[in-house]
């Protein structure tokens, strides 16, 4: 009978993020030594790796990081379940992806995921490191930058027992106390309310002329008065662009005012975003 205890099984899947029936194989297998157990786990999910490409990965947690204020990072990392996305393992692999983003001042996934750690590309780093050990998938989805006067940052947490699932930069063009606190709260309003597009002209000219048809069509069927249809084709764009568009969405705190009265009255305006959900 092999040498080992409840306490070593739970040890080793805290420290691997493996499953049950995996750590007790292993420590079988390497007769209860720790150490020969954990390598026998990321011999077994090294060999596993390739089966695992073409598995769904829609789990994990959403990171950021603002440097002087000024410039900030936003990172998606992707495992198969929750269970291995709530793991220290799982969650230190990303925190170390990110550094390497940060440092490198990168803003997009495919030069991450070439950029060097320890030796190797990010995206062995990813396969030996994390995969291999936690027996899952592990995607770097996505990354981005934004950069202005100042940048805030928010993590929302949709379980308590998850990391962040939902991710938001917000940047606007001035940096004083009152612009600051704007910002944060436009960045926790764009969390909640899931904007589109920072401003009407970056909506795509195809979408707006999409919207215009759609708008006349079921004011036709719903035999609208001809003099009144540019009235209300105008009218049910602009809805739509105040359900999608950042700046002219009703401010979440007071919806009586748009995002963008708010942060004129802090003496700021917006100037990039950038918003992550977890596998969406």
């Amino acid at each position: 009978m092999a040498n080992y205890t409840a306490a070593d099984i739970k040890a080793l899947r805290e420290r691997t993020g493996a499953g049950m029936m995996d750590v007790k194989k292993a420590l079988d297998e390497a007769d209860g030594n720790f150490e020969k157990a954990i390598e026998a786990i990321r011999i077994k999910g090294l060999k596993g790796a390739a089966k695992r490409e073409g598995r769904s990965a829609a789990e994990g947690l959403v990171l950021a990081k603002v440097v002087d204020g000024t410039k900030g990072y936003l990172l998606e990392v992707n495992a198969e379940t929750d269970f291995v996305a709530k793991s220290d393992k799982f969650v230190g692999l990303a925190e170390k992806v990110l550094e390497v983003a940060v440092a490198n001042d990168l803003g997009d996934v495919e030069t991450l995921l070439e950029a060097d750690v320890d030796g190797k590309k990010v995206t062995d780093y990813v396969t030996e490191e994390g995969a291999a050990v936690l027996g899952e998938k592990i995607v770097v989805r996505r990354l981005a930058k934004v950069e202005g006067a100042f940048v805030d940052a928010y993590l929302h947490k949709t379980s308590k027992d998850l990391p962040a699932q939902v991710g938001v930069l917000f940047a606007v063009d001035a940096d004083s106390d009152a612009a600051k606190t704007a910002a944060h709260d436009v960045a926790v309003h764009a969390a909640a309310i899931v904007p589109q597009f920072l401003t009407r002209d970056e909506v795509p000219s195809e979408t707006v002329e999409n919207e215009r048809r759609i708008a006349e069509e079921t004011a036709r069927a719903e035999n609208k008065p001809e003099q009144a249809m540019p009235k209300i084709i105008e009218g049910r764009t602009n809805a739509y662009f105040k359900e999608n568009v950042l700046v002219d969405q009703p401010f979440a705190k007071d919806p009586k005012q748009t995002v963008s009265q708010v942060l004129e009255s802090a003496g700021a305006g917006a100037t990039a975003f950038a918003r992550f959900r977890v596998g969406s």
